[in-house]
């Protein structure tokens, strides 16, 4: 058999919902999708919970997580599993970063806790930041700010007080110096990613750092009149604000951010790390602090962001692009700025190099919210795709296209649908052109997100309801599987039996090998596909 281009097409954020009326991928207008599941082999796959490598099969999956997954074709321990284990164990505590944490507090140092308050468990989660409080109390810490950015994004709209007020309550009972410094929506300041917004991480550095923002007597208090005065707006878009009388950090104050997952934690990160070239490129930091800074997790291995760190990150080695670049296939990347770091840096098992034979194009994402834009780039996703599939330059391209996550992030469900019913009609033209140049075209996705818009009532029973009657939208990710759909016109393949036996999406890493006529190393889970007997 001859190798045959490949493409992968992850439609992220696009999963198999209930659908009902908050499913914007079943409302959606999408004739090529449906043509697609009804005439060529497709099945659903996990992409939550302990299939990605996430603590339980309560928890999301995430971008990072699903593009890890497919690259390396096995589940590790991912985010949330990977910090919980460290702590159980005790090994973050024997940790350089720890260790210097605390000698400057023992020498009269404020430990400082900055990171996303919520129990969403894709970023952060609120039993980190309780163990980080906890260990450094025991250990004789008298001074701890924290410093929170507002979820309401992977969790409830407007949660943020379901965490601030037990914190507020926690820190009055104890015996030393502890309460909230500073805040903000995580969408508004801090979290920025893939450089999009430096602006933003300033509005976060000027407030956590410098204690610059309108005062507020307690975070709570901050919360509430918050969303009196701006009902429209949710927990993510809340704008900056400083606590009491907290005047910034001070020399001799350690810094501990308590996010895991890496992309909106690596440019917070250079703030804090980075020396005084950072200033004449980025933004003007201020008068020099004395502080040591440490992530969560290694944000970024290659670039070593940041330079200290509390938990090591998986190693993921042997990835489908390995195997790729030493068999001399030429492999191509494609995104727009939202997902690019996905297709390069996690499927290619954290690492941001780039492997021999492997070409990479950015498309530039619109600084516009998504909702009002929700096409975003991928029609010129779609065209750069199909120029590399006519070239016959690339024996394996892969593409994200991200409408369904960003724009299912906004919670407005008509946009959503807007952004699904463009994605199907990019696959359309996919398709045309895989047909065309006898290629094999792979549609998956890496999680769910556009296919729930509405939260769902615990038991299960109908959409949660506001006080005015009307479904509560939900802007985070969810736990429904998403499609695999294999379009092989010349029917040559077939699905194997993996399919049958509730299949991962990490399984789309020994399919790709499979595809691309590669040995499938032993230790990958099943492929996905098989060659058809000949006729």
């Amino acid at each position: 058999m001859k190798r045959r281009p490949l493409v992968l097409c992850i439609l992220d954020g696009i999963g198999c919902g209930r659908r009902d009326a908050g499913d914007a991928v079943f409302l959606a207008h999408t004739p090529t999708l449906d043509r697609l599941l009804a005439h060529h082999p497709n099945c659903q796959l996990q992409a939550h919970g302990t299939a990605v490598g996430m603590p339980s099969d309560k928890d999301m999956g995430n971008s990072e997580v699903g593009h890890n997954a497919m690259g390396a074709g096995r589940v590790f321990d991912q985010g949330a599993k990977l910090v919980e284990v460290a702590i159980e164990s005790g090994r973050v505590w024997k940790s350089n970063a720890w260790q210097t944490a605390m000698e400057r507090c023992r020498n009269g140092g404020t430990l400082h806790l900055l990171g996303l308050l919520s129990d969403g468990r894709v970023h952060s989660h609120v039993d980190h930041l309780q163990a980080l409080i906890r260990q450094a109390e025991e250990q004789g810490v008298q001074h701890i700010r924290v410093h929170i950015l507002t979820d309401g994004r992977d969790v409830s709209p407007r949660s943020a007080l379901s965490w601030i007020r037990p914190l507020e309550q926690q820190f009055q009972q104890m015996d030393v110096d502890a309460a909230i410094a500073s805040g903000g929506g995580r969408m508004r300041i801090t979290m920025d990613r893939y450089d999009a917004d430096w602006p933003m991480v300033e509005q976060g550095w000027q407030c956590h750092v410098r204690g610059q923002g309108r005062r507020f007597e307690s975070a709570s208090q901050a919360i509430e009149t918050l969303y009196a005065e701006q009902p429209e707006i949710d927990d993510q878009w809340l704008p900056p604000f400083v606590i009491g009388d907290f005047n910034g950090m001070q020399n001799g104050d350690a810094v501990l951010f308590f996010n895991f997952r890496g992309d909106r934690a690596i440019q917070i990160s250079r703030a804090f790390d980075e020396g005084p070239e950072f200033d004449e490129q980025l933004f003007e930091r201020g008068p020099k602090l004395d502080l040591s800074f440490a992530g969560m997790m290694e944000y970024d291995g290659d670039l070593q962001i940041p330079k200290q760190y509390l938990v090591a990150p998986p190693a993921i080695e042997g990835t489908v692009g390995e195997h790729m670049a030493n068999a001399g296939l030429r492999t191509m990347a494609i995104a727009e700025t939202q997902k690019f770091g996905h297709v390069t840096y996690f499927f290619n098992g954290n690492r941001s190099e780039t492997l021999p034979g492997e070409a990479r194009l950015e498309l530039p994402s619109d600084t516009l919210p998504f909702d009002q834009r929700p096409e975003m780039k991928a029609v010129e996703a779609t065209a750069q795709v199909i120029e590399s599939i006519q070239s016959g330059t690339k024996d394996f391209i892969r593409v994200n296209l991200a409408n369904g996550d960003m724009v299912g992030h906004t919670g407005n469900l008509e946009a959503t649908i807007r952004a699904v019913e463009i994605l199907d009609q990019c696959l359309q033209q996919l398709d045309v052109a895989c047909q065309q140049s006898n290629a094999v075209l792979l549609v998956t996705a890496d999680h769910g997100n556009a296919e729930q818009m509405f939260a769902i009532r615990k038991d299960n029973n109908g959409f949660e309801l506001a006080p005015n009657n009307q479904p509560i939208p939900s802007t985070k990710h969810t736990l429904n599987p998403v499609p695999f759909i294999l379009v092989d016109h010349r029917d040559e393949w077939q699905l194997s039996d993996a399919c049958q036996e509730s299949p991962g999406i990490a399984q789309i890493g020994a399919t790709l090998l499979d595809l691309a006529l590669l040995p499938i190393p032993s230790d990958y889970l099943p492929t996905l596909v098989k060659r058809k007997s000949p006729s």
